[in-house]
């Protein structure tokens, strides 16, 4: 099998995953709760993946990264945690559901929420960002890189328009993160929300976010701590503000490997290779006649993800066909991007997304064109 569905997990895991989760499976109890050998070994464990997120994206102290199970759930502790009736929320239409439903859930409690606009290649709309702004605007609220386009948000400017006023830059990076140089300090970033198991190539049910130090967030969940026992609230300091019950440490063990391994690589590298591969995939099948492309056409301007539609077929069609037929895995449909669809006209069709891992071939790209060569013949 081709495996080109990276923007929805990664596949080809680094070695370093695996022995790190067996290690932990064998040697590491609860962190925090207790004195004994297992416990301290998880408890280091835990901390020692903190520093190298820490380190990852330039956070003032490991104390301000907290774990959570995925992006989603990061993405909600921050949203439903900073908001209140009366509050002013921007966000955009490139944003996944992770972001979207939490924000239509505080619309209804009385917060008000903003969307900037896109043009038809999906990039958004810069120039309309500050007519947005309001007095009682808290935060702007975006992803890194579309999930369906890949387009790179530019968050510098972003930044630009709202660094001279008291709102937070919010930031999702779950198509980023291990794959783009992120200084959270540098880009002003408040609160960044990620994922273990895409760029990072850590295991399912990890991740976790950034919270800039001076920033207040009620937490998701209440619960054991493994201190303050009792008291009737859950402890005010991070990381453990944002953390309640046992942590996943096998699963954080796992993402300590990964890290050792994109450590070792670099993201410059990493990105490099993904968009090699991205545009030689681009330059043999942009000029079929029944093929659309979707998102920037600089693919420098994109992480390594290239959406397509072919003719009027639906995109369940095309995914299936390049499965059973050659063997190639990809995503179709909405890809929990329903503003971005709409945006591009797919809300319907929906859409093929192919995302590559820097650990894809040349060949397996050619293999992957010849096949789109094929089915665009059969469909003529």
């Amino acid at each position: 099998m081709i495996y080109l569905d990276n923007a929805a997990t990664s596949l080809q895991k680094p070695k370093e995953v695996e022995e790190e989760m067996i290690r932990a499976l064998h040697t590491m109890g609860n962190p925090g709760r207790g004195a004994h050998d297992a416990t301290l070994q998880a408890g280091r464990c835990v901390y020692q993946v903190r520093e190298q997120l820490a380190q990852l994206f330039n956070a003032e102290s490991a104390d301000g990264i907290a774990f959570t199970s995925n992006a989603t759930e990061a993405l909600n502790t921050a949203i439903l945690g900073l908001f209140q009736k009366g509050d002013h929320v921007i966000t955009t239409v490139c944003e996944h559901n992770s972001v979207l439903r939490p924000l239509y859930r505080l619309q209804k409690q009385g917060v008000e929420v903003s969307f900037l606009s896109a043009d038809e290649q999906g990039i958004l709309d810069y120039d309309k960002l500050p007519a947005l702004i309001k007095e009682n605007t808290k935060a702007v609220i975006v992803t890194h890189a579309s999930n369906l386009t890949g387009n790179i948000t530019d968050l510098e400017c972003i930044k630009k328009e709202i660094s001279h006023k008291d709102i937070l830059l919010i930031v999702d990076a779950s198509q980023t993160a291990g794959i783009l140089t992120i200084d959270v300090q540098k880009m002003g970033i408040d609160v960044l929300c990620f994922t273990g198991h895409k760029g990072l190539m850590g295991p399912q049910g990890t991740g976790g976010l950034y919270v800039r130090q001076g920033v207040k967030i009620n937490p998701l969940k209440v619960g054991g701590s493994g201190i303050h026992s009792f008291d009737h609230d859950h402890p005010k300091a991070m990381p453990e503000h944002l953390e309640a019950g046992t942590l996943n440490v096998h699963g954080i063990a796992g993402l300590g490997g990964a890290l050792n391994y994109l450590s070792e690589i670099g993201t410059e590298a990493i990105i490099k290779k993904e968009r090699s591969l991205i545009k030689r995939l681009e330059d043999q099948i942009r000029d079929l006649p029944n093929i659309h492309l979707y998102g920037n056409p600089d693919s420098n301007q994109r992480v390594g993800i290239l959406s397509f539609n072919m003719g009027d077929e639906d995109s369940a069609y095309v995914a299936d066909w390049l499965f059973e037929e050659e063997e190639i895995a990809v995503r179709s449909g909405a890809h929990c991007a329903p503003l971005m669809h709409e945006t591009l006209g797919t809300k319907m069709q929906g859409a093929v997304r192919i995302s590559v891992s820097h650990k894809n071939t040349e060949e397996e790209i050619d293999r992957t064109a010849n096949a789109i060569k094929k089915l665009s013949q059969l469909l003529e």
